[in-house]
């Protein structure tokens, strides 16, 4: 039981058990064990009260209700970076923002390259500009110590800042045809929640009640159910009025961590991963969406990202974070090609909102460049791992509150005033 504690305890522990997950659908769903698969996640289970139904089978249950919970999680660190961490310090996000956009829009015009004159398979563009920052950051962990904090708060905050623009494109580009009284029910809930805040209600279980709700008629209104769990994660209170130490938003934060690192999206990533490639041909490898998606996230991604930071620095709009050089920086982009259980999340709305039935699995492109990102970004960080090795007490120096730039004689009161500020901003 110890040496299971010990692994969960690793930061890289869920990017590990997501491979795991990935491995035992592809060789289930290649065996003589795909039929029962393909049976499992097709089961039907619904729930009715009185007029009401939601009928599903279950791997709809795992897409939009399960992720629900992991888009709640990313709501709630949102709002904690926004409010209180890394993102509520403009000089930790400008380079991190420039780079994700270049990541996003640079994967998204490849792949149009490739499908532009096919309106079916365009509606596929955003497949490529998402990340995986569960699977990303522990590729990034088992390169070892020697990777400088920075570059972890760099690969985080340019993934956060990712799923920012994941959660606006699916809200706006993948959502069904409205319907009015769902919607008018999301609004009165929203009116609800925000009531609660503004009283100062910091006791889970109303927020929780009231967000079940908003998940039903999110589900009933068109818009995907997982924007749902975003909405609710910006009404949790960020502090207790009566007690400031306790912070709601990093308690629920804490207690869903494990729950979505170790099961939700290990089973989102069992039941979408399944490709049975016995039936594979040249023609799906060469199709312009398996195309698309594998060289968005392949070079796409590495190209967005280094390049528009390599524009960014040199034209003096950024710096690099303290201790991270240029080829940290083209390690952590060709890191981000893995897109994932994002990528597989915003395939699944992309060619289920077209209703059609496309001839290729979009989940290849996904799963070959994801795998072959992981492999040459873990290969890079690692190089630069040794030609740039960072010692312990230059990994302690990045939190030690002593490397903090004190007032120095002859400085203006403006000048050490904002020494301290800054000071504070990080020790707090």
């Amino acid at each position: 039981m110890t040496a299971i504690k010990k692994f969960l305890e690793l930061e890289a522990a869920a990017g590990i058990i997501l491979i795991f997950a990935t491995f035992a659908a592809l060789m289930v769903a290649n065996s003589g064990l795909s039929v029962y698969y393909e049976m499992l996640i097709s089961i039907p289970a619904g729930i009715h009260i009185g007029d009401l139904a939601i009928d599903k089978p279950i791997l709809l249950w795992v897409n939009d209700g399960l992720m629900a919970a992991f888009f709640f999680l990313v709501g709630l660190e949102l709002k904690r970076e926004i409010l209180e961490g890394h993102l509520s310090q403009p000089q930790n996000v400008t380079l991190p923002i420039i780079g994700a956009i270049g990541g996003m829009v640079v994967p998204a015009l490849i792949y149009l390259s490739f499908n532009y004159h096919d309106e079916i398979n365009r509606i596929g563009w955003a497949i490529p500009a998402a990340t995986d920052i569960a699977f990303a950051l522990g590729i990034l962990m088992l390169v070892g110590k020697q990777v400088p904090t920075a570059l972890k708060v760099f690969l985080v905050t340019l993934a956060i800042i990712d799923d920012i623009g994941a959660i606006v494109i699916i809200a706006l580009f993948y959502t069904e045809q409205l319907e009015m009284t769902p919607l008018l029910i999301s609004a009165a809930c929203l009116i609800v929640l925000t009531i609660l805040n503004k009283r100062g209600v910091t006791d889970i279980p109303p927020y929780m009640f009231v967000g079940g709700i908003l998940w039903v008629a999110v589900l009933k209104s068109g818009v995907h159910a997982t924007l749902a769990g975003v909405l609710l994660a910006f009404y949790i209170p960020m502090r207790d009025k009566r007690d400031k130490d306790f912070s709601p938003v990093k308690h629920l934060e804490k207690s869903l961590h494990s729950t979505v690192a170790f099961f939700v999206l290990p089973l989102f990533a069992f039941a979408n991963a399944g490709i049975d490639f016995r039936e594979l041909t040249i023609d799906a490898i060469s199709h312009p969406i398996t195309l698309g998606i594998a060289l968005g996230l392949l070079i796409g991604k590495p190209l967005g990202i280094f390049g528009i930071c390599f524009l960014a620095v040199k034209t003096k709009l950024a710096r690099l974070p303290a201790g991270v050089n240029w080829l940290h920086i083209f390690g952590v982009s060709l890191l981000c090609g893995i897109g994932f259980t994002m990528s597989l999340f915003i395939g699944s709305l992309a060619f289920e909102t077209t209703g059609s039935n496309i001839i290729v699995d979009e989940r290849l492109g996904i799963l070959v460049a994801s795998f072959i990102s992981a492999i040459v970004g873990f290969s890079v960080l690692k190089l630069a791992s040794k030609l740039y090795p960072v010692s312990d007490s230059a990994i302690s120096a990045t939190l030690d509150t002593s490397t903090i730039e004190q007032p120095k004689a002859g400085w203006t009161p403006s000048q050490a005033k904002r020494t301290r500020s800054n000071s504070k901003l990080i020790t707090d």
